[in-house]
């Protein structure tokens, strides 16, 4: 009985952990899609410094290619910041853009790596 308990906690733990990061890398996500479509430099910067603070915050718990693209999207993040405040429209909206495509991935990553876990523990 104690182990069943033990079991079920922490995959309860693992499930509200996943949640969390989730809900980060989802609101970087719509973020990072804002400053892409922003038509000013001042639009760029405000949306992708939101999207690179949550990005950031999912990368801690993230791993693997959920966390390299992750990370690389903070990268393409912090470049459309500093485009943006130069006040270069077009090369902050590219660096958005790029960031959309890390982001976009690395949820689609951590969502299979999430459905592959959970049929592990079901078999």
């Amino acid at each position: 009985m104690k182990k069943l308990t033990v079991v079920l906690s922490s995959l309860l733990l693992m499930s509200t952990h996943h949640v969390f990061a989730k809900d980060h890398s989802e609101i970087a996500l719509e973020h990072a899609k804002n400053a892409a479509a922003s038509t000013t430099p001042a639009e760029v910067v405000q949306h992708a410094g939101a999207a690179l603070e949550h990005t950031l915050s999912a990368a801690v718990s993230a791993k693997g290619v959920a966390k390299n693209h992750l990370n690389a999207g903070a990268d393409e993040l912090e470049k459309a910041i500093d485009q943006g405040n130069l006040k270069q429209l077009s090369p902050a909206v590219s660096h958005s853009n790029a960031a959309v495509e890390h982001l976009s991935a690395a949820n689609d990553s951590a969502g299979a790596n999430t459905k592959n876990s959970r049929k592990n523990v079901l078999e």
